[in-house]
Order: structure tokens, then sequence, then C-alpha cells
């Protein structure tokens, strides 16, 4: 069994911006087939910069705020309660378009 709390990991940056802070729940091998499992906040107008992967599946659970997610060049709005995956080879850029924080947990899956 792992038990982590929030208010026990260090806030980082993600790797895309440094002004999107993370917090990683589980990191890569701690879990066979996650490659990782974190909670971002994108501060307004903050984005993760279009990258790709090719090893693994890219799983975004907007927790609060608004914003968009453009996965091969198709853009789907975010809001609380949407769910989107990217699977290996597709592009994608997350974007907060709200006034306030937008809050995302997301995980990757070994592929």
């Amino acid at each position: 069994m792992i038990i982590k709390s929030i208010e026990n990991i260090e806030e980082r940056s993600v790797s895309h911006n440094s002004k999107i802070k993370k917090h990683e729940f589980l990191a890569k091998g701690e879990i066979d087939g996650v490659m990782m499992f974190s909670r971002a906040v994108f501060p307004p107008g903050e984005i993760a910069a279009a990258h790709s992967h090719s090893n693994l599946t890219e799983v975004f659970y907007v927790e609060s705020g608004t914003g968009e997610i453009i996965v091969d060049a198709r853009t789907v709005q975010l809001k609380s309660g949407v769910c989107v995956a990217a699977e290996p080879g597709e592009t994608h850029e997350l974007r907060n378009t709200g006034s306030g924080d937008m809050i995302v947990l997301y995980f990757g899956i070994k592929t």
C-alpha cells in the first residue's frame, strides 16, 4: 500500500512551464505501468506547451477551472469534470483560458 498526502509532497514546477506547479503523488516506478500521477495548478493564461509521448497515454481530469486542450489540432473545452486522454504520439497542449486557477489531475500509463 502507498499512502501520500498533498501536505507532505514538495511542490515543483512542471517540465513544460515553470509557472505551473504540481504535486506528484506517484512517480515513475512506484507502480508497474504507471508513469506518474500528479495534480497541477495552472494560473490564468498559463500553457503546458505542445508535446507528445511515444510510450505513454496521458489522462487529464479537470478538478476545477476552465481551459482547453488541443490534441492533434482538435480543441476540446475544459471545465470541472471533463476527462481527456492523449494517446501515444498525439501532440497535446493544455491552456488555462479562465480568470482563475485551473486544477488538473493527470496520470500516465506506459503503453
